[in-house]
């Protein structure tokens, strides 16, 4: 079973399962084809259909100039597929990227991040190659970010003093109430002395692409610290930017920058709602990019084998350990091995 058939599978299965949880197959058999391991999917793919829904009907067509008042409503989500359905079947994919991306991205925290992300796996398939189930996988992604549009915090301007994207996330401020869901804890940003500044000043020097696979890097490293305090949001941190880092390529170099932009600000908002206090001390064996890849898969877990796809791309961008020695202990917090 290719990539391309997997998705022609899951063509009817709707975005989320239980209420907010995300549907990951399309985003991990992405995750296991791009890595060489496309043999693994059809047995992960059957473990995994057996929770999804079938995709939620309509209530009425979106038209093309009133797409502003249906932004963000989640009953509407039936009606934003149907939507992109024609989008995409009657525009080229690039053109509806470029057109849809400026609007979506002011609302990247939409569905915990997993609507960016799954945009991120469907333009590194189509960038890879362009096949109509590709295409449709890229409007399902966009209609899940639509449907579940939700902004973060506006973040304010100025300078920063710590350019390094690693002191940068150690900086960002923790919600004071770490009890309840991501929605909670998100709406507590507005009101958290020192998140305009934190979210508005990037770190990093240079042009866009290295700044933003630097924040990518720093976030997979600091996983290994401070991922045990909520193992599985915590990869958000890094799979959310790694998706708008995936994307660049495809965008047309004027939203570069506001694309930095917003996905620093949900690099740091993950940060800001799962950072446990203290950071917790481990050394973990890096091992080798395979073995990564391999333990994540075999977990099962789609989080785990996400996290394990960033740290390795961001491995092969910059070849420290640490960046493995991160994706290996991800997995092993977030399925302990028995």
């Amino acid at each position: 079973m290719s990539y391309d058939d997997v998705l022609v599978t899951l063509r009817r299965t709707g975005p989320e399962r239980n209420g907010w949880l995300s549907n990951h197959a399309p985003m991990a058999a992405e995750a296991l084809t791009r890595h060489g391991r496309e043999d693994l999917v059809p047995r992960w793919i059957d473990g995994y259909r057996d929770l999804l829904t079938d995709v939620p009907r309509g209530i009425a067509p979106i038209a093309r100039d009133e797409w502003r008042d249906p932004l963000g409503d989640p009953v509407r989500t039936g009606d934003w597929i149907a939507y992109f359905d024609r989008e995409t079947a009657e525009a080229p994919w690039r053109d509806v990227l470029a057109l849809w991306w400026p609007r979506l991205l002011p609302g990247i925290a939409a569905g915990a991040t997993h609507g960016v992300i799954r945009v991120g796996h469907a333009v590194r398939a189509l960038l890879a190659e362009e096949t109509a189930p590709r295409v449709a996988e890229l409007g399902q992604g966009l209609a899940y970010w639509a449907a579940r549009w939700q902004p973060l915090a506006p973040a304010g301007h100025g300078p920063y003093a710590r350019r390094d994207p690693r002191a940068a996330l150690d900086a960002v401020p923790a919600v004071p109430d770490q009890r309840f869901g991501i929605r909670n804890r998100l709406a507590q940003l507005a009101d958290l002395p020192g998140w305009p500044a934190t979210a508005g000043a990037i770190p990093g020097d240079g042009e866009v692409r290295g700044r933003l696979a630097a924040v990518v890097a720093a976030a997979v490293r600091r996983h290994t610290r401070y991922g045990y305090g909520n193992p599985v949001m915590m990869v958000h941190a890094a799979t959310a930017p790694a998706a708008v880092l995936r994307t660049l390529p495809a965008l047309p170099a004027a939203l570069h920058a506001p694309s930095l932009e917003a996905a620093w600000a949900a690099c740091a908002a993950v940060t800001a709602a799962y950072s446990p206090a203290e950071p917790q001390h481990v050394h973990v064996p890096a091992g080798d990019a395979a073995s990564v890849l391999d333990r994540a898969a075999d977990s099962g877990d789609a989080h785990a084998i996400k996290f394990a796809d960033a740290a390795v791309e961001a491995w092969e961008a910059d070849p420290d350990p640490a960046l493995l020695a991160a994706g290996r202990h991800a997995t092993d917090l977030i399925s302990p091995p028995a």
